[in-house]
């Protein structure tokens, strides 16, 4: 089940493809015969139209609501249907589903009632989740005066059939019943315990709705009395009894906007949908509550509000649940926890200044032990680790405010940078990391950019130009060319050092360096010491991604497993090299993923101490070859990539000190919201900067010292240019990065021209 901290809602919109139904229920007033002058369906053009108000409202779920099987019943649905192509209202159904899916990216959630096997089958792939309320089994409500009389489809063994075919093709499905029609207590229980029986069976059944009767104008049953509030608790009660926490239970906020908080304590943790931009069809005269109502409602019990899909976590996050066709726009609509994201800012993009997330709501105790214990400078379990990234509403606040608190006790008002230049000597690599829009191999020539491998006397060029604009290291890392060996690792680090002896050479990733030294038949230990001895001063802490094997079996299949990763930065620390740490995150990983991730290097950090820094990098997705296979997230969301800021601060302290936001990923506004939540360094200037820019971001490649210290005082902070290693620069460095003439043009030396990094024969 979702978070106990969360009450959630699904912003959607409300699709009434048709109203036509050969049921005569008798509360009803969403069905009606055909009128003069109105079509029996919706047009594609109909629904597109609805769909899109709804996705350009920040809706991602779209309800197709509809009446049963009305072609049975009525000649001009048939009819109608003949003109569109289709036999059946199901049929079409699929259509524009399928249209809504791929021209909006709302997420479908059908209620087409019952339904055959192989309805089903042609539902699943243009729907996220589908539903059907059982409603009841009291065998008097089908009976003559009972509200189903004359209506065959709220037969309960064919509903409870339906629901388990969807079970039986593991279709994520919503179900529930609707009281005070007629049926006893006991009735409904009997009605719910038909449900459970299935659940327990197939495992589909991801919410129980508990609909309470509205007596509705113009109705047979219009002056039938409406279930108590009293009556509605015990039910919701009841169901949370049976149903344990497993699946969350709802009631329409609409039917009981002015209860819900005491629903809340009865055990519901879910409003259902709620449509900016379209009323409820099914029950007109109750307006949907606004969003803010709703969130002090779940604040006043202690809780947070979240959007969600219609498609609950579980089904997200577990293989077989969703059809390969809905996967992909489910991934673009879903944050780290399976919800909605709760906003569209994504790392790269231009022109998306962040949005601050809501803080009201939720349950601070929740974290508030794991920010003692953090704060303490304990070691803060997995599951605590977890709950800080899953922080929503005022334990959001919470989180930030305590990482900014370590912060300033940590580091002061004081934030670092460094005056540096990035050199990509290669972006040739036999690897086919999933995220990776840099490298260059046999299968990405599609992608940005055209083969290149650095003749040495452009690195030398590049370098001592670096060194005349004041910087004080050159950051060295490429793709992993098939034809460098060790040497030709050693022979770049040379040539750095030749132009710029005094330059601070960071270069080589894990990857690189274990790469290098098997070609030379060398330990890693042996190489690193040779490395060292030509110049290499320290390692960046890329390749790490995420340090889980499970993850990276589908990130980075072919890359260096989490403990190789390790094992080269304890080794590199043996020896005397220091290294940054990263974390690559948004794409495929889950909050216990990156918990585990920040735990392993903690760890590390206590034995050896070599870490000078860590550095959350948020995956840029936009031309990734994982999101655009629709295998990924876009992202993180905005609260994400703070939290990770943050969370990082409390997990790493005290055995960390630094860390660093990365303004190339999330913005000049994102790195100053990430200033104030914990981190205390913001990076270098970089002056070339051509890995995320692959990938699509477009935040710039230079930050000039002047900028940077513009943002920090804007901030109320101190700015201090530092070393790599977090010493002191000297003045003449400081006085020559602010006096940096314009960069000369880059020489992308061709890569068919050269081998090993030097100019073929």
């Amino acid at each position: 089940m979702i978070s106990d901290g969360l009450i959630t809602y699904s912003p959607k919109v409300f699709i009434p493809l048709t109203k036509l139904c050969r049921n005569v229920c008798h509360y009803c007033t969403f069905a009606h015969p055909p009128k003069r002058g109105e079509t029996a369906y919706l047009t594609s053009d109909d629904v597109l139209a609805i769909a899109r108000s709804g996705a350009d409202a920040g809706c991602t779920e779209a309800l197709f609501t509809l009446g049963d099987k009305p072609e049975l019943r009525y000649r001009t649905a048939h009819e109608e249907l003949t003109e569109l192509g289709h036999e059946t209202t199901i049929s079409y159904l699929a259509e524009m589903a399928r249209l809504v899916l791929e021209e909006t990216g709302l997420l479908p959630h059908l209620n087409p009632g019952v339904m055959t096997a192989d309805d089903v089958a042609l539902l699943r792939p243009v729907s996220a989740s589908m539903g059907m309320m059982l409603e009841g089994v009291a065998p008097s409500l089908m009976q003559k005066g009972g509200p189903h009389f004359g209506s065959p489809d709220k037969d309960p063994s064919a509903r409870l059939e339906t629901i388990r075919l969807a079970g039986e093709a593991r279709v994520p499905f919503t179900s529930g019943i609707l009281i005070g029609i007629g049926e006893t207590r006991d009735e409904r229980l009997a009605a719910l315990s038909e449900i459970k029986h299935l659940h327990d069976r197939y495992g589909h059944i991801q919410e129980i709705i508990i609909q309470n009767f509205r007596a509705k104008p113009g109705t047979q049953m219009s002056d039938k009395p409406e279930p108590s509030l009293e009556d509605l608790k015990w039910t919701i009660r009841s169901t949370r009894e049976l149903f344990g926490q497993d699946i969350s239970i709802q009631a329409p906020p609409n039917l009981s906007a002015d209860d819900f908080p005491e629903l809340i304590e009865a055990g519901l943790n879910d409003w259902g949908g709620v449509s900016p931009v379209t009323l409820d069809h099914v029950n007109p005269e109750a307006p949907w509550p606004e969003i803010a109502m709703l969130r002090n409602g779940a604040a006043s019990k202690g809780r947070a509000l979240a959007a969600r899909l219609p498609v609950y976590p579980r089904y997200v996050f577990e293989d077989g649940w969703l059809d390969d066709a809905v996967r992909p726009a489910v991934l673009r609509s879903m944050d780290a926890d399976g919800l909605a994201r709760d906003d569209r800012w994504a790392p790269g993009m231009p022109d998306q200044a962040p949005r601050a997330p809501a803080v009201i709501g939720g349950e601070g105790f929740v974290v508030r032990g794991a920010i003692d214990i953090a704060v303490a400078g304990g070691r803060l379990s997995v599951d605590r680790v977890v709950d800080l990234f899953k922080a929503r509403g005022s334990a959001y606040a919470e989180v930030v405010a305590a990482a900014d608190a370590l912060r300033s006790s940590v580091s002061g008002d004081t934030v670092t940078y460094a005056v540096n230049r990035n050199i990509n000597y290669t972006n040739v690599c036999g690897y086919r990391c999933g995220f990776c829009a840099f490298s260059k191999g046999k299968l990405s020539a599609n992608l940005r950019g055209v083969p290149y491998d650095l003749a040495l006397d452009e690195i030398a060029r590049r370098t001592s130009e670096a060194w005349a604009r004041g910087a004080t290291e050159v950051c060295l890392q490429g793709g992993i060319h098939p034809n460098y060996t060790g040497e030709t690792y050693a022979s770049i680090v040379e040539t750095v050092k030749s132009a710029a002896p005094d330059i601070h050479v960071h270069a080589f990733s894990p990857l690189e360096i274990t790469q290098g030294a098997a070609t030379l038949g060398l330990s890693v230990v042996d190489y690193l010491a040779r490395l060292k001895e030509a110049g290499l001063g320290s390692l960046p802490g890329t390749a790490a991604e995420i340090l889980d094997d499970e993850v990276r079996a589908v990130l980075c299949a072919d890359k260096l497993s989490t403990d190789e990763w390790l094992g080269v930065m304890e080794t590199a620390h043996a020896v005397g090299l220091r290294s940054t740490a990263t974390i690559m995150f948004g794409h495929l990983e889950q909050p216990l993923h990156q918990a585990g991730h920040l735990l392993r290097l903690r760890d590390l950090q206590q034995r050896t101490g070599g870490f000078t820094e860590f550095v959350p990098l948020p995956f840029v997705h936009m031309e990734a070859p994982i999101y655009l296979k629709g295998i990924a997230r876009r992202g993180p969301t905005f609260r994400e990539a703070v939290l990770m800021h943050a969370v990082a601060r409390l997990v790493l302290y005290p055995v960390i000190r630094n860390i660093q936001t990365s303004w190339v990923k999330v913005g000049t506004e994102g790195a100053a919201a990430c200033l104030n939540a914990g981190a205390n360094d913001l990076g270098g200037t970089l002056m070339n900067e051509s890995i995320s820019r692959a990938a699509g971001a477009s935040h710039g490649q230079e930050f000039s010292p002047e900028a940077i210290e513009a943002l920090i005082a804007g901030l109320g902070r101190t700015a201090r240019q530092r070393s790599t290693l977090y010493e002191n620069v000297s003045r003449e460095r400081t006085l020559a990065g602010r006096s940096a003439v314009a960069l000369n043009a880059p020489v992308q030396t061709p890569a068919s021209k050269y081998a090993h990094g030097v100019a073929a024969e």
